[in-house]
């Protein structure tokens, strides 16, 4: 069997998630990190230059812009410097970047911090809510729309590549089943991949998320973090972690302060942010860094402050024992006398 379609007939074990009920605020809980594949091809979605010259692909198209500019949401949507593609890297194609391929067949997902199924619309507003430290776009508006149908089309291409449908188009679909995701009973693949192509436990693609990273013999300290940085990190994120600028365009993401993600985001995490830089960091240079020192810069760039939690109750103790208690960040602890959190900046701009 080719390696390139191996890793289709692994996804035969689980069970498929049915609906989605209304609009779920998205908490953010962790994607597990999965451990690499060895000795398989990873998933390749379409090339862009196929997307269609009609309807559909106008939606397509809107979604890839808005993915790799999300700025041009500033003060509307997006109330920071980041972009999507900052962290879903590649135009959310590359693997262990958590790629919008393999998140599309993986909602609706059911998430066990608000014990709700999100769709995959949902968890797109959960990254402007969170990552993007702005306001999430209504469901059904053409932003949610067009990025879903982003994600769709570069799954559903890359599948009908995969098995030799090149000239094949990507079957259109209702601009609810796109916001919907594929983890439901209705998601049909189109007849020549129906038989090719098992989908029980779609939310398994070898690629999703993040890979495993080793946990570090030395406890994460942002102390040796601070080195690793300013060593590897600080060139293109700025010696505050304050980002690149160029000609009043973001192109290198802030990592604390008020332009970066705020304290409910996924990667406020260590172990998140720490299996990210490790598989993905420097830009373009991937897996450069020993595990101990991702681990340990990871620790530094989570333990500056950032904007507020949208979450915050009352006090930062109390949004810690409710939201943060389990995960692995530095909200509501101390570092260098001040508690995290109590300084934050603003949790949005956007109105």
């Amino acid at each position: 069997m080719p390696i390139k379609k191996a890793w289709l007939f692994l996804l035969l074990a689980g069970s498929s998630i049915s609906s989605a009920d209304g609009i779920i605020a998205d908490m953010q809980d962790e994607i597990p990190a999965q451990q690499k594949a060895a000795n398989l091809g990873y998933f390749e979605p379409r090339d862009l230059s196929k997307i269609p010259e009609d309807a559909f692909g106008d939606k397509v198209r809107k979604g890839y812009e808005l993915f790799v500019n999300t700025q041009q949401l500033s003060g509307k949507y997006v109330g920071n410097q980041l972009n999507c593609t900052n962290c879903h890297l590649d135009a959310g194609n590359k693997a262990y970047a958590s790629p919008m391929w393999a998140a599309f067949l993986a909602y609706p997902e059911f998430r066990k911090k608000n014990n709700k199924i999100s769709s995959f619309a949902e968890r797109i507003q959960g990254c402007f809510s969170f990552s993007m430290n702005g306001k999430a776009p209504e469901i059904d508006s053409p932003e949610l729309v067009a990025m879903s149908a982003y994600s769709y089309w570069l799954l559903m291409g890359g599948l009908l590549d995969m098995f030799g449908m090149q000239d094949k188009a990507v079957p259109e679909m209702s601009d609810k089943a796109l916001q919907q995701g594929g983890n439901v009973d209705s998601f049909k693949l189109p007849g020549p991949l129906s038989d090719k192509v098992k989908l029980d436990a779609r939310g398994h693609m070898p690629g999703r998320a993040f890979a495993a990273l080793e946990k570090p013999s030395q406890a994460p300290s942002p102390e040796r973090g601070a080195k690793v940085y300013s060593e590897h990190c600080a060139l293109c994120h700025g010696a505050k972690g304050q980002g690149t600028v160029m000609a009043d365009v973001p192109v290198i993401p802030a990592l604390w302060g008020a332009q970066s993600f705020n304290w409910g985001a996924g990667m406020h995490r260590v172990n998140t942010a720490a299996t990210f830089i490790f598989e993905n960091m420097p830009l373009g240079k991937a897996v450069q860094l020993k595990p101990q020192q991702a681990w340990d810069v990871a620790a530094y760039m989570n333990s500056r402050e950032r904007p507020q939690d949208p979450r915050f109750k009352d006090d930062v103790a109390t949004t810690a024992k409710q939201f943060h208690a389990d995960d692995d960040g530095y909200y509501g602890k101390e570092v260098d006398g001040n508690t995290l959190g109590s300084a934050a900046f603003p949790a949005t701009t956007v109105k």
